[in-house]
């Protein structure tokens, strides 16, 4: 027999969960507690199902016998309402999950970045929150699921990247509050959790000629893969950033020139960047291009060539050799480069201009980084001779001798 409002809500709760039929699989569920749902059955393709259509009194009986209405007509074409149902809410989900919503907050804010800083800021997200939260709904993201996210960049030492990822994350909430997909944003809670940033320490270096040769020495009778020996053995001649070192390709690299152009995406103040290659540089390029040459990355992975190696090889392989990351550090060629090129008498603006420690005037960096060049290939000649005099332990070679008057 058909329900009648009045018949619910006289429905009293009972020591068992029991149902009350309206029929055409219609039904309502009283619970012990007195809670009452709407329910629907069908059998389709020899299996039943039974369908939640929602709780009473917010979906009343009229509202269910049109809900049961539509099922029956969804039915009667063939079409399964509960897959009906799991696909919607599966592309729900997806179009409101933390990593489509961050995707779409990062293509609208594009325009306005500089190719270099869009691409360190989805990597950011790439690396540290989208393996862990990218798929769940960015409403169902709290502080708890924040605090995971930072947590794990601090547990590894990065707490910079912690600091901006919390930043960048804080963004993509501020924009779904505004898009009406998330109700606040969790991430400026924990701003605070994150410590302050140290004063910056310089990278460790061997800048005494006289711990420098023991290095090179060392340097040369490491017993890493050719790869790894090469990048190692290239690092004190060119130092450049480790970052910079390992991201080398060869179509940036003219051998006939004897330069190696670093373009201004991969370089970390933004303007392109002129390396002139000494005859000892050129010797260990032209030994490592038997093997990686002659496109792709000069150092790749062991894994796979289509990624550089490692941003702490060169680390690792300093403390194979015995030397702690407060004596000796990938980092640290550029501060011996400096501090021993500088002692010696260079021309400052050339050493600095080698280091690409590039003016604040980006216009004028980008146009300038050419600048001093004939000097700067007469010093890192006379640099890599320095180092070979050191690295032989007899008379060293006059770092100055070379000097332009």
């Amino acid at each position: 027999m058909p329900l009648t409002d009045a018949k619910i809500k006289s429905a009293k709760p009972k020591d068992k969960e029991y149902t009350l039929n309206d029929g055409e699989g219609l039904s309502l569920v009283v619970n012990p507690k007195g809670r009452k749902w709407w329910r629907f059955r069908y059998q389709m393709n020899g299996k039943r199902t039974m369908l939640s259509l929602g709780a009473y009194p917010y979906i009343s009986l009229q509202d269910a016998r049109l809900k049961r209405g539509d099922l029956k007509t969804l039915i009667a074409k063939g079409h399964d309402p509960s897959r009906k149902r799991k696909e919607k809410k599966r592309r729900a989900s997806a179009s409101e999950a933390f990593e489509a919503i961050s995707r779409e907050w990062f293509q609208k804010n594009l325009a306005g970045w500089s190719e270099r800083y869009a691409k360190t800021t989805i990597e950011r997200l790439e690396k540290n929150a989208f393996p862990f939260i990218g798929k769940r709904p960015i409403s169902d993201l709290g502080v708890k699921e924040m605090l995971s996210i930072v947590q794990r960049c601090e547990n590894r030492g990065a707490v910079e990247t912690a600091r901006r990822v919390r930043r960048i994350m804080s963004q993509v909430f501020r924009y779904a509050v505004a898009a009406g997909k998330a109700e606040r944003d969790p991430a400026a809670d924990i701003k605070g959790v994150i410590p302050p940033p140290r004063k910056v320490k310089h990278h460790s270096s061997i800048t005494d000629p006289k711990k420098v040769g023991p290095l090179l020495r060392a340097i040369d009778e490491f017993s890493g893969t050719l790869v790894v020996h090469c990048a190692f053995k290239l690092a004190p001649l060119v130092f450049v950033r480790p970052g910079e070192l390992r991201q080398a390709e060869w179509h940036d690299i003219d051998l006939e020139a004897c330069e190696w152009r670093i373009p201004e995406e991969k370089m970390k103040g933004g303007s392109p960047h002129i390396v002139p290659l000494s005859k000892q540089a050129m010797d260990i390029l032209t030994e490592v291009y038997q093997l990686t040459g002659p496109s792709g990355y000069v150092f790749p992975s062991i894994r796979t060539a289509s990624r550089p190696m490692s941003e702490n090889t060169i680390n690792v392989s300093l403390r194979r050799l015995g030397y702690d990351k407060y004596e000796m550090t990938g980092h640290g060629f550029r501060s011996m480069a400096s501090t021993l090129l500088n002692e010696h008498g260079w021309h400052r603006d050339a050493i600095e201009r080698q280091l690409a420690h590039t003016p604040k005037d980006k216009v004028r960096a980008s146009y300038n980084y050419a600048e001093h060049l004939p000097e700067r290939k007469r010093m890192m000649q006379a640099w890599a001779d320095y180092l070979d005099s050191l690295k032989a332990g007899g008379k060293v070679v006059p770092l100055f001798a070379q000097v332009a008057g």
